[in-house]
């Protein structure tokens, strides 16, 4: 298989017909090598536009979903970023090559050791991946400039929008099946937030998403 065209066909053909138009997030996902945090089994299927199955009820998302968080988040050199469900650690690697660094949590063991891996294979540095409950935030190294949460959310929790900054970014899947919201939270000033939805979708759970309806927008 020829990777580089298969990549260079993922960004013309799936990612930029979405609209996703940022150069730099272009040229994002024509550096970052997808294909080494596949599964073994799906190296194939790296850049299809599906989702890839990691075990544990995860996928590897779609890759014009990947595009449309990277877009909308206009990420800054000096960014720190804590991402929920770290998966196969390869959202965090793209995330990493633009910010000054990454938190990535997922509450599976063989996630973490299998984002890990990937992780310091391919000489990311700036990646710190860690185990535990993460649906709630991370409360031990808040606040952050960006938050992703890569799982679906029946509702966001008011724990996770009290660990961003002021100018601070939130990205979640909220709702539930049939459609969710992709949505992005930024926090005008303390305890006022702006809330703009940007596409509809369906992404799996995430596991133990708070389901009271502690806060809505």
């Amino acid at each position: 298989m020829n990777f580089e065209k298969a990549r260079f066909n993922m960004v013309e053909q799936q990612i930029r017909p979405w609209d996703v138009l940022d150069p730099a997030v272009l040229d994002l996902l024509m550096t970052v090598k997808r294909e080494e945090y596949v599964p073994a089994a799906a190296r194939a299927l790296a850049f299809a536009d599906v989702e890839i199955p990691l075990g544990q009820g995860q996928v590897m998302l779609k890759p014009v979903i990947e595009g449309k968080i990277l877009q909308s988040l206009q990420l800054h050199r000096s960014d720190s970023v804590l991402e929920v469900g770290a998966g196969s650690g390869y959202f965090a690697a793209l995330l990493a090559a633009r910010v000054e660094w990454v938190r990535t949590v997922d509450i599976e063991p063989e996630l973490v050791r299998f984002a890990h891996a990937n992780l310091a294979r391919n000489g990311v540095e700036n990646v710190i991946v860690e185990e535990g409950d993460a649906a709630q935030g991370w409360a031990s190294r808040a606040p952050y400039d960006v938050i992703v949460v890569s799982g679906g959310l029946p509702v966001v929790p008011q724990a996770l929008l009290e660990q961003l900054k002021v100018g601070g970014r939130l990205f979640a899947f909220v709702g539930e099946a049939p459609v969710m919201k992709a949505r992005l939270i930024t926090c005008e000033a303390e305890g006022r937030f702006l809330t703009e939805d940007i596409f509809e979708t369906l992404v799996p759970m995430l596991k133990n998403a708070p389901r009271q309806d502690s806060f809505r927008f």
